[in-house]
């Protein structure tokens, strides 16, 4: 059955693209408060990493199993997803965007760990391709995040002075 795999990438991938507006939204927002970008260097590494994640589990995924355990971790994780989202509000994007002045977020999540975003990322990365049973994508794409992550904390702690 094609149906339950193809609607679960039909919603990640949705998700995704009603995000992308609301990122531009807020970052020109954020640019036009006297908000500086860090980091723009690394953002096509992330931007193609994710469109290859996605790309790569439209081609393998469909008519596979659904893993219903993986795919109720992936809703948790989900619904951390909107929890950061909700916290950030209009200073939730895509990019690294400093306004001097401003404070950092401590509350949502961000009580309890310093970067809950990127801890949603590192799970749908690895969560997502195991529910398909796609134990590999879920290895080869972890890896490439980390590597990406790594270099994306360090700069944002350097530009938020953490």
């Amino acid at each position: 059955m094609i149906w339950p795999s193809v609607a679960l990438l039909a919603f990640v991938t949705l998700q995704r693209l009603v995000e992308l507006p609301l990122a531009r939204a807020n970052t020109s927002r954020l640019l036009a408060a006297g908000g500086q970008e860090v980091g723009a260097g690394h953002y096509p590494l992330i931007v193609a990493l994710h469109a290859a994640w996605l790309i790569t589990l439209w081609w393998l995924a469909p008519g596979r199993p659904v893993d219903i355990p993986f795919l109720l971790l992936f809703l948790l994780i989900e619904a951390g997803r909107v929890w950061v989202l909700r916290t950030l509000g209009n200073r939730w994007t895509t990019r690294i965007i400093v306004v001097p002045g401003e404070k950092l977020v401590e509350s949502g999540p961000y009580r309890f760990v310093r970067h809950p975003n990127y801890l949603v990322v590192i799970g749908e990365i690895a969560v997502l391709p195991l529910v398909f049973g796609l134990w590999d994508i879920a290895i080869i794409f972890s890896l490439l995040n980390a590597v990406v992550l790594t270099v994306r904390i360090r700069a944002e702690n350097r530009a938020l002075g953490v």
